[in-house]
């Protein structure tokens, strides 16, 4: 094979798996295409290089190549007689790329499934291979290829939400790695066959010296740890950092509209708030009077840094006729009043969830689409989304009234997740909900109530879009404490956070507001309606909504957030007085004569606030004693190092392993240890460095040890411990104390280890190469035979 032959199939190589790095942004084949289209591609230009067609000609012909592939493969309407590209292909290239981009910016990764997604990743993923081949075979230039794989990296470390897995910048840096050593061959190539190493195998075959091709693979296992240890160290990049597309910001162009995935639905949320157009996501009839809140699903699980949907594995039921009823309602759902509603879902909302009303009864959706049987979100089972739409939902009209909610019993959360905290939580937080909360008697009624009250109004806090923080724990400290502006995601997750502080069960719901009355009957509901909520769980009755969003975002509150001035007493019989929407009695749900079930009057002990040692001392301990086993490990092999060599018997092993353990202390203490010198030698040279009470013990271990290496009448039973104990103590006594403790704590013996190490690990890669030319010999002589 030639050598630019060879580079270029590097090349490609070096490509397809530096594009593995994006298969967590874009979804769909686009990877495969890539491949094929920078195949063609690699192939047009080895077909021309060895038609020894000018330098200059081979990158003009693959770029016309790529161009015509692309255009074919995704703008053939615009191609005249179908085959040659025109302006109009130009102009619809461009706008589904600003329409890509414009995607990549507003939503999280992994990207819905589009054409122009598609044809976005690919083009930058072919654009690149042909950028590589250029660089590294025409202009032999192999190393600054590695930029344009960096770049390709960035896509993804900008988007994708939380950081890239570490291993997954391997391939990157393998393909990397291939093309430079396959430029390396070209190069040696070309001053003749090799000097060394298996010549006398396949001495046709060029390939690198011997000594070359060790130091460029130790190279390459450096490149290559270093590339799993790197991304798992250093932060991502932050969201947006590739900007708002070719034309304009993210509220421009014809993208794809909002886009909910079921990977990162609070993210979703704030970039189509943030950035999205107003666009109408869905119309609906029917449902209680006034609109109702159109639920996407629920973030239950907090842990720290982020609100996400919990484990759903083996919860989520397929569609046959009824839903289960709502989690925690204990009373007869057959008295409670049901509500139908017909839903239209816009082309331009892409979501994986189907919007309901909560609880849902039923809902016409069928085939590939299932509900979970704890938060009740209907979702796709095969990634496709909900735009175009149109279905009917039958929903449970729960309106649970004050004395039902003030007297729930608190039997702790329904699962393991709602009422868990983080450990990180800032005592700021916890200081602030108990302030809040201390007129509610231990009441968790009571406690919701002040909670959400403390938002809308008392707490003074301002609604805006302009809050970039996120709803992590240093965001909702900021804004629970600091600044006090944000929008619902703020709201919600800081209410829901403080909930579980004071001991109630909470999630945090994503969906839409009621939206807008129109014309018989219908409410129009557009993007910037969407909005999150918390949710909080009261036995009996169940997941029950709050609204902690100001009047100046939503106007009023659930009629049961808003207790009477002098609540009435509870009653256990249910009336059956018929009830319409918009009533506030319910007849479904009876209500408990307790209301409260805590461990004191002031509920304090609903949330344990910990020590120094629970609220992070003991992360911190554990950090300080990882870091000093980590300084310690090279003493510590010292150490057993040294133990294992004077407990063995004597024997030709301990006699050499005793001699070893002098040379490494010698190491140790900075003395000029001769690798080249006889054992006689350097017993003369030991002499030297120590008193002279040592000196026979030092003649006599490197007599011994000369005399079992090179004389075969050698005593094996000599017992050299106690020699090479006195010459281990003189040189520790006869050292400044300086180097005793370096010594020590940062053998130099250890180093010289781990060096014989990799050089013991390369030698192991030149076995492998062995193998290959030998089985290479084998095959040709095989062939040549027959």
């Amino acid at each position: 094979m030639t050598g630019h032959a060879r580079i270029s199939l590097a090349a490609w190589g070096a490509t397809v798996l530096g594009s593995l790095v994006l298969t967590p942004v874009f979804s769909g084949p686009f990877l495969f295409i890539s491949a094929f289209l920078c195949a063609l591609i690699t192939g047009v230009g080895v077909l021309l290089q060895n038609l020894r067609a000018p330098r200059v000609v081979v990158p003009v012909v693959q770029l016309i190549v790529l161009v015509e592939l692309i255009s074919v493969f995704f703008l053939k309407e615009t191609l005249k007689f179908g085959l040659l590209p025109t302006g109009a292909t130009a102009i619809e290239f461009n706008s589904q790329l600003v329409s890509a981009m414009n995607s990549i910016n507003q939503y999280s990764a992994p990207l819905p499934p589009d054409d122009n997604l598609l044809l976005f990743a690919t083009a930058v993923i072919s654009a690149t291979g042909l950028l590589i081949h250029v660089i590294a075979v025409q202009l032999r230039q192999a190393a600054w290829a590695g930029l344009l794989l960096l770049i390709m990296y960035t896509v993804p470390a900008a988007t994708v939400h939380g950081g890239l897995p570490a291993l997954l910048f391997i391939p990157p840096a393998i393909g990397y790695i291939v093309l430079l050593s396959a430029e390396g061959r070209s190069r040696l190539s070309r001053w003749g066959r090799r000097i060394s190493g298996v010549s006398h195998l396949d001495a046709a075959e060029p390939v690198e010296a011997s000594a070359l091709g060790q130091a460029g693979r130790r190279i390459g296992l450096s490149v290559v740890a270093l590339a799993a240890l790197i991304p798992a160290l250093l932060p991502t990049l932050p969201e947006g950092v590739i900007g708002n597309g070719l034309a304009g910001g993210g509220t421009g162009g014809t993208g794809l509209g909002a886009s909910i995935s079921t990977t990162d639905p609070m993210l979703d949320m704030g970039k189509n708030l943030k950035r999205g157009k107003n666009d109408v996501a869905l119309t609906y009839k029917g449902g209680p009077s006034g609109g109702t809140y159109l639920r996407l699903t629920a973030l239950d699980q907090f842990d720290g840094n982020t609100w996400r949907i919990s484990d759903r594995q083996n919860r989520g039921r397929k569609i046959e006729s009824e839903l289960v009823p709502p989690p925690g309602f204990t009373n007869d759902l057959s008295r409670v009043p049901k509500v139908k509603m017909e839903i239209e879902i816009n082309k331009v909302f892409r979501s994986q969830f189907a919007p309901i009303p909560y609880p849902t009864q039923s809902i016409s959706l069928r085939r590939n689409w299932q509900y979970d049987a704890t938060s009740l979100d209907v979702s796709s089972t095969d990634g496709a989304v909900v735009s175009g739409k149109k279905y009917n939902v039958t929903a449970y009209d729960l309106r649970p009234t004050e004395d039902q909610l003030r007297n729930a019993t608190s039997r702790g959360a329904p699962d393991q997740i709602t009422d868990r905290l983080p450990r990180n939580v800032p005592p700021e937080i916890t200081d602030l909900t108990k302030r809040i909360t201390a007129g509610a008697e231990g009441n968790k009624y009571a406690m919701a109530v002040a909670l959400q009250k403390w938002f809308r109004t008392d707490g003074n806090y301002t609604y805006s879009t302009s809050n970039q923080r996120g709803s992590g724990m240093r965001a909702i400290k900021e804004f629970l404490i600091d600044n006090k502006t944000g929008y619902c995601e703020q709201f919600a997750t800081g209410m829901a956070l403080m909930a579980r502080i004071a001991g109630i069960p909470s999630r945090v719901g994503i969906g839409f507001l009621p939206g807008q009355a129109g014309k018989d009957g219908q409410y129009t509901v557009r993007m910037h309606d969407m909005h999150a909520w918390p949710e909080l769980y009261f036995e009996g009755v169940g997941w029950v909504r709050f609204e902690p969003t100001p009047a100046s975002r939503v106007a009023s509150t659930p009629d049961w957030t808003v207790p009477s001035s002098n609540p009435t007493s509870p009653t256990t019989a249910p009336t059956t007085a018929p009830t319409t929407p918009g009533q506030t009695e319910d007849p479904g749900i009876e209500k408990p004569e307790n209301g409260r079930n805590l461990n004191d009057d002031n509920g304090a002990a609903a949330f344990d606030s910990g020590n120094w040692f629970t609220n992070g001392g003991a992360r911190t301990i554990g950090i300080v004693a990882l870091v000093v086993l980590v300084l310690l490990i090279p003493w510590i092999l010292r150490s057993l190092n040294r133990r294992r060599r004077f407990s063995r018997s004597p024997s030709r092993i301990a006699a050499e392993g005793l001699w070893s353990e002098i040379r490494d202390t010698s190491r140790d203490l900075g003395l000029d240890w001769s690798e080249v010198a006889t054992p006689r030698q350097t017993g003369e040279w030991l002499v030297t460095k120590l008193p002279d009470d040592a000196h026979p013990s030092a003649l006599r271990l490197a007599r011994t040890v000369e005399a079992m290496r090179y004389a075969g009448h050698a005593d094996l039973a000599t017992d050299l411990r106690p020699d090479a104990k006195v010459i281990s103590k003189a040189l520790w006594k006869q050292a400044p104390a300086r180097r005793r403790w370096r010594g020590r704590l940062l053998p130099a013996s250890w180093r010289w280890y781990l060096s014989r190490g990799t050089t013991e690990a390369s030698d192991l890669l030149d076995e492998f190469d062995l193998l290959l030319a030998r089985l290479r010999s084998t095959i040709l002589r095989r062939r040549h035979a027959s």
